[in-house]
C-alpha cells in the first residue's frame, strides 16, 4: 500500500548544508541567521507555512545595499513602517562599505525609538510574531528588529465586575503595555520595577511582575518569579491559567491569589508590598499574596469617612454569613429544632407548609438549583435579555411555585434574601465561593440540625486557618492576630492612624506615614475673625 503514501515535499531548508550542520538537532531556531537577505525571509515563509499575514519586502538601503524586512500584518503598525524604516533607508546617500554597514543602518537607516540586535531564529520569531519588524542586511548573519507594534486594542473603559459610586473610572485592558501604564500613571517612583517574561510554549504570552522595591518582601518576590518560571505548558490564554498553576492550595473553594481589573486597587496592594502578575491578552491582573479578610474590601472603603466605610464593611460581612447560612438555618430550624421558632411564627410556617409534598431540604434544593440556572443563564445572554430573564424569571417561577403547592412562601422569601446578600459581596471570587459551601451547609443541616452548621463552620474555619498564600498565613491579622493590623479588618480606623504596612506581607520598610496626621484647627486660630 505504499502508492497511498506521499513523498514530503523537499526544500533547501531540509538539505544538510553546511550551515545545518550548525544547527542544534533538537531546535533548529536556536540557531544564528543565514548571511543573505533573501535565504532569511525565505526561511521565514517555510518555517510559517507561507502564511499571508507575514508581509516580506525586499529594499536597497541608500540605493545599492540590499536588504529585506519582515512583519506581521495587523500586530505590526504598516504606516511607521513605511515612514521610519523604507523611506529612511531609501534616503540614506552617504553609506560605508565592509562591516559597518550593519551599526550605520542601525542607527540612522531604522529612524525607531526601541532597535536591537537578533543573532539567532530563537529570538526573531518571538518578535516577528509580537509586531516587531526585522531587517536583515545582505553579508550580515544577524538582523535589527524595530518596535514597530501598533495592533488594534480595545479602548481603556470603565471597570464591569468592580463598579464603584467614587473614585476612578479607569479599568485595565487586554493590552500588557495599556496596563502597565495605568499603574505607572499613579505611581510615579523608580522603585517600581517590572519584569518581563514569556511563559506558553506556543503562545509565547508576555507575563509581568510589578513590585516596588523596598517595600515588598524579597522572599515572596523570588517565590512568585519561581513559580512562574516552573510553568512549562503550550498556552497561557488568561489569567486564570496562570492563577490556577501558582496557587499555593489547589484542592480548596477559597481564593488564594487575588484579581481585579481596577488599577486603583493594583497600585493600594502595591503600596502595602503585594506582587502584581500582569498577563498580556485579559484584563485582569493579579495580586499575591492574598488573605481572606481583603476579600470583603471595597475600593470606597478607602475613599469615604471611616465612619460610613465602617458601617458599610459591617454590612457587607453580614450580608456574607446571610448567604453563607440563611438556607441552613432555616432547614435545621423547622426540621429539627421547632421549639427556637416563636409560636406564632412556627404556626404561620406551618400552614404554609400545609400542602408542600418535599420536607425543608429538598424545598431549599429545588428552590436555590432554580435561582443558580437563572443566574447563569442571565450572565450567557446578552447583558440587556440576561437582566429581564433573571428578574421576570425568577419572579414568575417563584409565584408559580408557591401556587402550584411546590414550596411554601416562607421558602421563597429565604431563597431570595439569600441570593441578594450574596450579591454585596465585593469580590466575585468570594461569592462564588459562597454558592458553594452554602449547599455543603444545607446537607449538613439536614443532616444533624444546629450541631451540623457548627460542625461545617469549624471545619471551615480550621481550613481557613491552615491556607496559604506564598507563604503568608491565609486568615492574617487574624490568625495569627497582630495588634497593629487590626486597624483595617472589621473596622476601618481614619487613614491617618495606618501608620504601618502589614506586617506579614511588606519588608522591613514598614512604615507609611509620617507623624502628627491627624487633622487638627491650627494653634493661632483665624486671626482675621
Amino acid at each position: 500500500m505504499n502508492w497511498f503514501k506521499k513523498e514530503k515535499r523537499k526544500t533547501k531548508f531540509d538539505k544538510n548544508d553546511n550551515f545545518r550542520q550548525r544547527l542544534d538537532p533538537g531546535d533548529p531556531k536556536n540557531l544564528p541567521l543565514f548571511n543573505k537577505a533573501q535565504d532569511n525571509t525565505d526561511y521565514i515563509k517555510h518555517e510559517l507555512g507561507n502564511s499571508n499575514d507575514i508581509v516580506v519586502r525586499q529594499l536597497l538601503i541608500a540605493n545599492k545595499i540590499k536588504a529585506a524586512i519582515a512583519y506581521t500584518d495587523g500586530l505590526a503598525d504598516s504606516k511607521v513602517i513605511s515612514q521610519f524604516i523604507v523611506e529612511s533607508a531609501h534616503e540614506q546617500t552617504d553609506m560605508p562599505v565592509g562591516k559597518e554597514i550593519f551599526q550605520v543602518a542601525k542607527e540612522r537607516a531604522v529612524a525607531l525609538g526601541d532597535v536591537s540586535e537578533v543573532t539567532n531564529w530563537d529570538q526573531l520569531f518571538p518578535s516577528l510574531l509580537s509586531g516587531e519588524t526585522i531587517i536583515f542586511i545582505d553579508g550580515f548573519q544577524k538582523a535589527i528588529k524595530g518596535d514597530t507594534r501598533g495592533e488594534e486594542k480595545r479602548a481603556i473603559s470603565e471597570p464591569t465586575t468592580q463598579l464603584s459610586i467614587r473614585g476612578p473610572k479607569d479599568a485595565f485592558t487586554e493590552s500588557f503595555r495599556t496596563n502597565t501604564s495605568l499603574i505607572r500613571r499613579r505611581i510615579k517612583s523608580p522603585n517600581l520595577w517590572l519584569e518581563s517574561m514569556k511563559i506558553g510554549k506556543v503562545t509565547q504570552t508576555d507575563v509581568g511582575i510589578m513590585y516596588i522595591k523596598g517595600i515588598a518582601n524579597e522572599k515572596i518576590v523570588e517565590e512568585v518569579r519561581t513559580r512562574l518560571k516552573r510553568i512549562n505548558m503550550d498556552s497561557i490564554l488568561e489569567s486564570g491559567y496562570i492563577e490556577q498553576l501558582i496557587e499555593d492550595q489547589t484542592f480548596t473553594v477559597f481564593p488564594t491569589v487575588y484579581h481585579t481589573e481596577r488599577p486603583d486597587i493594583i497600585c493600594s496592594h502595591l503600596l502595602e508590598g503585594r506582587v502584581a502578575i500582569i498577563i498580556d491578552g485579559t484584563p485582569f491582573v493579579l495580586s499575591a499574596p492574598a488573605v481572606f479578610i481583603q476579600f470583603f474590601h471595597a475600593v470606597e472603603d478607602y475613599y469615604d469617612r471611616f465612619d460610613i466605610a465602617t458601617a458599610i464593611r459591617l454590612l457587607r460581612i453580614l450580608a456574607f454569613f446571610i448567604s453563607l447560612v440563611a438556607p441552613a438555618i432555616y432547614i435545621a430550624l423547622t426540621t429539627f429544632h421547632q421549639e427556637m421558632i416563636p409560636t406564632t411564627m412556627a404556626i404561620a410556617i406551618a400552614a404554609q407548609r400545609e400542602g408542600v409534598p418535599f420536607p425543608a431540604f429538598i424545598e431549599a434544593l429545588i428552590m436555590e438549583i432554580t435561582f443558580e440556572i437563572l443566574r447563569e443563564a442571565g450572565l450567557r445572554l446578552p447583558r440587556a435579555v440576561g437582566q429581564a430573564v433573571s428578574i421576570v424569571g425568577a419572579l414568575v417561577i417563584g409565584q408559580a411555585a408557591v401556587q402550584a403547592g411546590l414550596v411554601s412562601p416562607v421558602m421563597v422569601i429565604v431563597v431570595s434574601i439569600t441570593a441578594i446578600a450574596n450579591f454585596a459581596t465585593p469580590t466575585f471570587a468570594i461569592a462564588i465561593t459562597t454558592r458553594v459551601m452554602r449547599f455543603g451547609l444545607m446537607v449538613l443541616a439536614a443532616s444533624f440540625g444546629f450541631y451540623g452548621i457548627l460542625l461545617g463552620l469549624i471545619f471551615m474555619i480550621v481550613h481557613l486557618c491552615s491556607l496559604r498564600s506564598f507563604g503568608v498565613p491565609y486568615m492574617a491579622p487574624l490568625a495569627p492576630f497582630i495588634v497593629d493590623n487590626q486597624k483595617d479588618v472589621f473596622i476601618r480606623f481614619p487613614l491617618w492612624s495606618f501608620k504601618t504596612r502589614p506586617r506579614l506581607i511588606a519588608d522591613e520598610n514598614i512604615k507609611r506615614m509620617g507623624e502628627n496626621q491627624q487633622p487638627r484647627p491650627s494653634k493661632g486660630g483665624n486671626k482675621d475673625g
